[in-house]
Parts: C-alpha cells; structure tokens; sequence
C-alpha cells in the first residue's frame, strides 16, 4: 500500500511534465496505467510521452495498442519485460524513421487556424535590418541581409521556425517606411536584401503601405537585390504599379504531396506557378526556392516533375536564381512541433546534427535530394545561378564540384550573376 501512495506522488510530478498535459485523454490514462505498472523513471515516462505524441501525428497505432501487443507476445517478468518493451519501442520508432515516410492517400488534415491572433500596428525601437539569422561561417552562405516588415506569418507549416521566434500577434512596425528611409548604405558594393525571414514577402500584399515604401526603397538603391519570398499567390500590387527592375519575386515551391500534407492555408503549386507566370509576363525578374526538400516515399519522381513544370513554364532568361535547401530544425522547433501535435510527418525521420547543431538529414540523403532535382534542370544549368542554403562546403562539392573559397566570394558572384540578369550593370 505505501509503494503505491509513494508512486502516487512521484506521478503527480512526472503528470506535470508540459507535453504529458497536452496528450489527449485517452493517451493520458494509457500512460499512467503503463507508469504505475512499471514504475517509470522520469526519463523513461518522458520518453513515453513523446512516443506517443509522435506516433499520433505520424498517423501509426497509438503507443497504448502497440504496448499491449508487445506484452501479449512476451512470457518475461515485470522488471525483464520493462527492459524488452523499451528495447523494442526504440527498434520500432527506429524503424519507422529509417525508411522514407509514407504520405497517405488523403492528406492529412490541416491544423485548426488560431481565431485569437490579431494584427497590430505598433511602434517599435528594433533595427529593421540584419543579416540572416543562419548566415555562418561554418555553411556555404550568400550573406543575405534581412529586413522585418512583419512580424509572425498565418500560415501553416508544419516545419517553419517563424513559430518559435514570435507569440501569437502579427505585428507591423509602425515606422516601417521611415526606418526603412534611414537604412545607410554603401553605394559601392552590391546587397542581396529579402522581406521574406519573419513572414511571407507578397501575402499582406500593400498593407500599411509596406511594398510601396519596399519599391521605393529599391528604386533609390539600384546596387540592391530586393528579393520578395512568398508561398502565396498574392500579386496585385505587383501588376498594378511599376516595379523597379531590381525587385525580384522569388516563390518557395515544393512537390504537391509536401504542400497538401505540411504547407497548410499556402497556395497550391498551381495557384503559385500560375502567379509566377503573370509576373513575370509583366516584366518582372522571378526566382524559385526549394526549400525545404523533404524526404518521403516517392520524392525522386515528384521534384523532378516541378522540376519539368519550371522549364515548360518559364524560359531561363526570366528566371534570376534557383536554390535548393533540405529540411533542417532548430531543438525549439522540434518541441513547438510535437507541443502543437498536428498530423504531420515531417519528424518521421532519422536526424543528423549540422555545423550548427541542428537538426537535418544525413549528407547521404541530401545529396540524393539535390543531384536527382539539380539534374531535372540540365538545360537551365548554364543559363540560370543555382545555389545551396545553409549546407557545408563538402555538399556544395558533391553537388556542383566545386565551392566558393569563402562566404565573400559567394556573395560577390550572385551579385554578378543576379545584377547582369535584371540588366543593372553598374557593379558588375
């Protein structure tokens, strides 16, 4: 009796761990049932936990089915059995990570939208640009420099850092455009500035008058790339008013089976390549990021198909770069993801850590994710700059053979190639 009065208290601590309280119900009464029989520890109760949080967004057999099942299967006693149950839970998890997952026939239904967040104009004393937030030394990077129009994004991807970054409200600043006016830059070297790193470039279209002052901003510095980054297919300010010939609108893509199973409340492939087109039909210089690459069942023939979709589409003279990036998360995100416990399969995989200590693929699979897309674009290869994000030098090597000597000289080369396609010729 007192064994069981002091477990009582042990697992009024392990309940108050912050992902046990946000399990359902169900996989909350499972996982006090196996507690009390075993005796969990509180990392062997942690570890139960995030199981069986995964396996419910993953779509596989809740934890609770496939723990019966085990003991079913096995004649060893309580503390023997504790160690084979374990033991053959990491082999499980193990084995539905090492191989590519399986997207089901439907997709998978997209995450409640947050009726709560509001939009707010607010003054605010931060710096509206800086360089990238992954920009490092150890990775082969552009040295993109950033600027904050808004702050948190709508929509709804299941692996986007923005969630990690900024609490529920979407923010403009209110001194956006005068900020923006105060920005010094040196007249003599070349910058490639984006809009698209705390939110989406195109989808508040002129909100507050924030492309306005963007276009304007690009046209009193002709030396600047300003990339506009969207998954949206919001273009109406962009045909209705001329645009400076270094405003480039860059569209992330991805396969359809990524888009309708973990891009949710984005414009679909379609609606995005339709949007590319009518800009780039008035003019306007385009370029295509994919990133991130993710790796499923059935990627090799996907990717190369938007791939094909890009070339019939698009002549290579309107298109400034293309990028590829493979799936990579800071530790944040992994918990934001498994704390909000949407369907989603983008944790189903075996990561490795990168110069960063983050979470990616193993360079093995990224260099089959960007040789098998890079060769689907065989006939552009000579016509159109293609780069890597945040990857290291010996995966740019694998990929194009070679690599910048440093970040620098990787910055001073997209400017040359990127100035020369939009036709400013004065740093090139």
């Amino acid at each position: 009796m007192s064994r069981a009065i002091d477990y009582t208290a042990k697992f009024e601590h392990l309940r108050q761990q912050p992902l046990f309280q946000k399990l359902d119900t169900d996989q909350q009464q499972a996982l006090k049932r196996i507690a009390f029989e075993y005796r969990l520890t509180f990392q062997e109760f942690r570890t139960l936990v995030e199981a069986s949080r995964d396996l419910r967004m993953w779509g596989e057999p809740d934890l609770d089915q496939w723990w019966r099942e085990q003991e079913a299967q096995s004649s060893l006693k309580k503390a023997q059995l504790k160690v084979y149950l374990f033991q053959q839970l990491r082999e499980y998890l193990d084995a539905l990570k090492s191989k590519p997952a399986r997207y089901p026939a439907h997709p998978l239904p997209p995450p409640q939208r947050e009726r709560s967040r509001s939009i707010r104009r607010e003054e605010s004393d931060k710096a509206i640009m800086g360089m990238c937030p992954v920009a490092s030394p150890q990775t082969v990077c552009c040295n993109l420099r950033t600027i904050d129009v808004v702050e948190n994004c709508p929509l709804g991807c299941s692996y986007c850092i923005i969630q990690t970054f900024y609490q529920e409200n979407i923010r403009f600043d209110a001194a956006f455009a005068e900020k923006l006016k105060r920005l010094e830059l040196d007249p003599h070297r070349f910058y490639h500035i984006g809009t698209g790193q705390s939110s989406d470039s195109l989808l508040w279209d002129n909100r507050y008058g924030v492309l306005e002052a963007i276009c304007q901003f690009a046209a009193d510095h002709p030396h600047v790339l300003m990339e506009l980054k969207t998954k949206s297919d919001q273009i109406r300010y962009m045909l209705e008013n001329e645009i400076p010939p270094n405003v480039v609108c860059s569209w992330s893509l991805n396969t359809p089976t990524i888009i309708e199973n973990e891009e949710h409340f984005t414009a679909s492939l379609e609606r995005r390549l339709a949007a590319a087109r009518a800009v780039a039909d008035k003019g306007i210089r385009v370029g295509f990021h994919f990133h991130p690459m993710i790796h499923y069942a059935g990627w090799e023939v996907e990717y190369p198909a938007v791939a094909q979709r890009l070339i019939d589409q698009f002549h290579p003279a309107e298109v400034v770069f293309i990028s590829f990036g493979s799936l990579t998360l800071i530790k944040p995100a992994v918990k934001a993801i498994r704390e909000q416990g949407n369907p989603t399969k983008i944790l189903q995989t075996q990561f490795s850590t990168d110069p960063l200590g983050k979470l990616t693929y193993s360079d093995e699979i990224k260099i089959a994710l960007f040789r098998t897309l890079y060769q689907a674009f065989t006939p552009w290869q000579e016509e159109v700059f293609f780069y890597l994000c945040m990857e290291k030098a010996s995966i740019w090597k694998a990929l194009f053979g070679t690599v910048y000597e440093s970040n620098e000289q990787f910055e001073q080369e997209f400017g040359r190639h990127t100035l020369k396609k939009i036709k400013v010729s004065s740093l090139i």
